[in-house]
């Protein structure tokens, strides 16, 4: 059985950090790209971050540039997120992904397989 279990989420005060991690099991990840999405209440979700299958190369939504980090470590099968300088707009569920199926994809999705999501909430 195939999973994605993200951590990391909770409350945070504007301008803090958190940082996010998803675990996978039941199947090697490491030769696939991975992604962070979010959406907040009322809202469709978005994509945040992703990582190329050997973590060269990252994609970040215009509004995360400069402020998220994603990155990989394929021996322990995890995805990091780490988020800084955070703000209210950024409170959302975070969902983590993995296998967009092809490179086109990898930023608007579908992606194979899905999280539960955690939650990150950052007052003002």
């Amino acid at each position: 059985q195939v999973q994605l279990v993200e951590s990391g989420g909770g409350l945070v005060q504007a301008g803090g950090s958190l940082r996010l991690s998803c675990a996978a099991s039941g199947r090697a990840f490491s030769s696939v790209a991975m992604g962070w999405f979010r959406q907040a209440p009322g809202k469709e979700r978005e994509f945040v971050s992703a990582i190329s299958w050997g973590g060269r190369t990252t994609y970040y939504a215009d509004s995360m540039k400069g402020r998220f980090t994603i990155s990989r470590d394929k021996a322990k099968n995890t995805v990091y997120l780490q988020m800084n300088s955070l703000e209210p707009g950024d409170t959302a569920v975070y969902y983590c992904a993995a296998d967009p199926g092809t490179i086109a994809a990898i930023m608007s999705g579908p992606y194979n397989y899905w999280g539960q999501g955690t939650q990150v909430t950052v007052s003002s």
